[in-house]
């Protein structure tokens, strides 16, 4: 099989044709002409565009899946897998322990319809919860797991998880966002649907939004479309073109980030400044066993803890590499102080994106800010 960085090129290069431009442009169209009714591939940009079919295509080669659609963020994926695959009176299972937003969408969206709503930590994937919840569930319950998990970085047992929710007639999908298709390919690992933000490591460069959703199956795919079509839910024509021009370079910078996550840290343990470290590349982090069995890279992400909100203001404010920003995956290494967006955890608890700075860089600015903080 072909190395990342083979396959992103691969999955971007345009099709062989002389005098053609070697890769193309965006496709910067509202309405399209019309022919004969039913006759022509696209006829408004909210149902269809030629630069979508081409970032879709990458991203179901880079994710193994049948099919691919992208929408206008990592939310709007799962809101859309949400909205076309849950019912009235159905279960959704949500992570305790993920994206806060998510959480919120399913209390204020969807419990009001009917539809019940649990909360699990990625620890209670795995530890006879999740199959307590499914037991009581009707068939066709929805179950989103986030691995791993966003800021906690704990991981769920993919392929336990999916064998348990094929027993319960459930769906299962999965938020990729963090380790991406080039860390892990959930479908493989019996997914029927993956959910990611495509704005972090695939694209990049901090410049855009989008996500995406992935299926096994393509009978999903219909009902994805409606509810993305209906909701409006698009991925815009510029962005679209973006966001595949720079899959080809995906491959290469999350081989970077992952290298200097690690490294990253490997130091920071060591730091008299810092506390719990965690990172699921680290040979003793509790996610480790279990990671190292579904992961190939275990992506940029690395958490930690300082005393509090001001020795983060002060470790950002002695660094020359690091920014403090939210979101992560991009070229930058960021740092998020995690507390200041409501998730449950203290208020120094730092969410460091390792970027593409040569590792020795990265590591003297790191040791040099945490020690004025």
């Amino acid at each position: 099989m072909p190395g990342d960085s083979t396959r992103c090129v691969k999955a971007v290069a345009a099709e062989h044709i002389p005098g053609a431009p070697l890769q193309p442009g965006p496709v910067l169209a509202a309405p399209y002409q019309l022919g004969a009714e039913g006759t022509e591939t696209d006829t408004y940009a909210r149902a269809s565009n030629p630069g979508w079919r081409a970032l879709e295509s990458a991203l179901a080669a880079l994710e193994g899946a049948a099919a691919a659609r992208v929408v206008g963020s990592g939310m709007s994926a799962v809101t859309v897998a949400l909205r076309a695959l849950t019912r009235g009176g159905g279960t959704v299972v949500v992570p305790a322990d993920g994206y806060y937003q998510v959480r919120e969408y399913a209390r204020e969206r969807l419990e009001p319809l009917g539809i019940t709503v649990h909360e699990l930590t990625a620890a209670q994937f795995g530890d006879g919860s999740l199959r307590a919840v499914l037991a009581g569930a009707d068939e066709g319950a929805l179950v989103l797991a986030e691995t791993p998990s966003n800021p906690g970085l704990d991981v769920v047992d993919l392929r336990a998880t999916a064998a348990l929710c094929r027993s319960a007639g459930a769906l299962l999908l999965v938020d990729n966002t963090t380790a991406t298709p080039l860390g892990q390919q959930p479908l493989a690992l019996g997914a029927d649907i993956v959910v990611a933000s495509g704005t972090k490591s695939l694209s990049g460069h901090s410049d855009l939004l989008m996500g995406y959703l992935a299926v096994a199956d393509d009978a999903l795919v219909p009902a994805l479309d409606r509810e993305r079509l209906l909701s409006g839910t698009v991925l815009g024509p510029f962005e679209t073109w973006l966001a595949h021009r720079s899959l080809g370079t995906a491959g290469l910078r999350f081989d970077r980030q992952c290298a200097n996550a690690l490294a990253a840290a490997s130091m920071l343990r060591e730091h008299p400044a810092v506390r719990g470290v965690r990172y699921p590349g680290l040979g003793d982090d509790p996610a480790h066993p279990v990671a190292a069995a579904q992961m190939r890279r275990f992506g940029p992400l690395v958490t930690f803890r300082l005393d509090g909100e001001q020795q983060f203001h002060r470790f950002v404010a002695a660094s020359e590499l690091v920014t403090a920003a939210t979101s992560f995956g991009g070229i930058h290494t960021t740092a998020d102080r995690r507390a200041r967006w409501g998730d449950p955890v203290p208020a120094g608890f730092v969410r460091l994106s390792c970027g593409i700075e040569d590792t020795a860089d990265l590591l003297d600015d790191l040791d040099r800010a945490l020690s004025r903080c």
